[in-house]
């Protein structure tokens, strides 16, 4: 099973805060939209989509830096360790979203 542990504790805060305002404010769809409301759960997504590509591409290149000499074991460890939890963390968000698909696949119509 995968570790949530990995997922850092901004992007956690940073959604909860864009929830709270989203909660607190106006209702009307142009301040949401001003906001950011009206698509801060696909912006969200896909930042985050955006952000875990950037990891593990710069966990990629961390590896081949080391390979040939140009990087230190501690740095290629750590580009290592960020690429492996997030690609734990996508792979663990992928098998939510099929099971959820297929839940509501399976209920009668």
């Amino acid at each position: 099973m995968s570790d949530f542990s990995s997922v850092r504790a901004a992007y956690v805060q940073s959604a909860y805060s864009k929830a709270a305002e989203t909660k607190s404010g106006p209702k009307d769809a142009a301040t949401l939209e001003q906001s950011g409301g009206a698509g801060s759960f696909s912006q969200m997504v896909s930042d985050a989509a955006t952000q875990a590509v950037e990891t593990v591409r710069t966990g990629d290149t961390m590896a081949i830096a080391g390979l040939t000499g140009q990087a230190g074991l501690q740095q290629v460890v750590e580009a290592t360790m960020a690429m492996e939890s997030t690609v734990q963390v996508s792979v663990a968000l992928r098998d939510k979203l099929v099971e959820a698909y297929q839940d509501i696949m399976r209920m009668p119509i």
